[in-house]
C-alpha cells in the first residue's frame, strides 16, 4: 500500500512538473473586474500585449465588471488553477472587502485562500474632483460646501470596498462630512455622473479624472498620497489640508486561482516584474498616473494583509460596512 501510495504521489508531482514545463499551451484569459477604458483595463491590455511576447501565446483580456470587482475576481478564484486564467484586481475585491461585508458569503470567495499573488504590478493616488459648477477652489473650501448641505449631495465610487469609496469614508469621518455615497460600475461611470450632476464629487484614479481636469470639465482639487505624488508633483494633498497622515492608494495586483503550479506562478510573476519594470510599460503607466512596481508573489500577499487590516479600522469607525 506505502508503495503504491508514492506511487501515486511521484506520478501527481511528475504530471504538475510536466504541466508547469509545457504551460503555456494555449491562449491565457486576464480577467479585469471592471469596463474597458477603466484604469485597470488600460493598464491590463499594456501588459498582456508585452506577456504574449515572452509566453508565445495569445493573452486575452477579459472584462466582467460588476459589484465593485468581486464579479470577475471570484470567477478568477473560481477558476481551474491551470495558468490559463488569471486576474488583475484592486484593494476591494482583493482584500478590504472581507471586512467590509457584514455578511460574509456575500463575496462569493475568499481572496486569502482562493486566490494565489502573483505580483503587485502598480500604485497610484487618487484625486478628489468634483463638478466644476460647485464653485470649489481646494479641499477646505469643498468640505465647508458640504457641510452646509448635509445629506443633499451626492458622491460617487467604483465600488463597495474600493479605494475610491473608503478614501471618502475616511474624509467624511475625519472632517465630520455628510454626503450619500452612489457605487459605479467604474470610474467612467463616475466621470459621467459627475458631468451629468448626478452626484458631485468623487475619489478617482488620475488617468481618468486628469484629462478632464486639465480641459475644465472637471475640478481637481487633491491628491490621497501622505506626501507629494510623484506622479502628480504639482497637486496639493489632502493631508495638506489639515488632515495629516490622510493616505490612500489606488494599487493594482495580479492573481491566480489557488493551487496553480508554483512554477507556472514563479514564471508569471517573474516574466510580470521584467515587463513592469521595462522603461517602455513605465513611460505608459507615467502617460496614466501609475507609478510602476513588481513584487514577488510574497510582496503582494503582504500588502493585501496590510490593507485589509488597516481598512477594517477605517470601517469599524465610519460604519462603511455593507450588508
Amino acid at each position: 500500500m506505502k508503495q503504491l501510495m508514492l506511487a501515486l504521489v511521484l506520478a501527481l508531482a511528475s504530471s504538475l512538473g510536466l504541466a508547469a514545463d509545457s504551460w503555456p499551451a494555449k491562449p491565457v484569459h486576464v480577467i479585469v473586474p471592471f469596463p474597458p477604458g477603466s484604469s485597470p483595463d488600460l493598464v491590463a491590455r499594456m501588459l498582456t500585449e508585452k506577456l504574449a511576447q515572452v509566453l508565445g501565446q495569445a493573452v486575452i483580456v477579459d472584462n466582467k465588471p460588476g459589484a465593485g470587482g468581486n464579479i470577475g475576481t471570484g470567477q478568477v478564484a473560481k477558476a481551474e488553477p491551470d495558468g490559463y486564467t488569471i486576474g488583475l484586481s484592486i484593494p476591494g475585491p482583493l482584500a478590504v472587502n472581507t471586512v467590509l461585508y457584514k455578511n460574509k458569503n456575500k463575496m462569493g470567495y475568499d481572496p486569502f485562500t482562493e486566490l494565489a499573488p502573483i505580483t503587485l504590478v502598480a500604485l497610484s493616488p487618487n484625486v478628489l474632483i468634483v463638478n466644476p459648477g460647485l464653485g470649489v477652489n481646494s479641499v477646505q473650501e469643498f468640505i465647508a460646501y458640504v457641510k452646509a448641505r448635509p445629506g443633499k449631495l451626492n458622491y460617487g465610487s467604483v465600488g463597495n470596498g474600493s479605494a475610491s469609496h473608503l478614501t471618502m469614508e475616511l474624509l467624511k469621518m475625519q472632517a465630520g462630512l455628510d454626503i450619500v455615497h452612489v457605487p459605479y460600475p467604474g470610474s467612467p461611470q463616475v466621470i459621467t455622473a459627475i458631468l451629468g450632476d448626478q452626484i458631485q464629487a468623487g475619489f478617482i484614479v488620475p488617468g481618468t479624472a486628469m484629462p478632464l481636469a486639465k480641459s475644465g470639465r472637471v475640478k481637481a482639487l487633491a491628491v490621497t498620497s501622505s506626501s507629494k505624488s510623484a506622479v502628480l508633483p504639482d497637486m496639493p494633498t489632502v493631508a495638506d489640508a489639515g488632515f495629516p497622515g490622510f493616505e490612500s492608494s489606488a494599487w493594482l495586483g495580479m492573481v491566480a486561482p489557488a493551487n496553480t503550479p508554483k512554477p507556472v506562478i514563479d514564471r508569471l510573476s517573474r516574466e510580470l516584474v521584467a515587463i513592469i519594470r521595462s522603461p517602455e510599460i513605465g513611460e505608459k503607466m507615467g502617460k496614466i498616473y501609475f507609478q510602476p512596481v513588481g513584487t514577488t508573489p510574497e510582496g503582494l500577499a503582504d500588502l493585501m494583509r496590510s490593507e485589509r487590516d488597516r481598512w477594517a479600522k477605517v470601517i469599524k469607525q465610519t460604519g462603511a460596512g455593507v450588508d
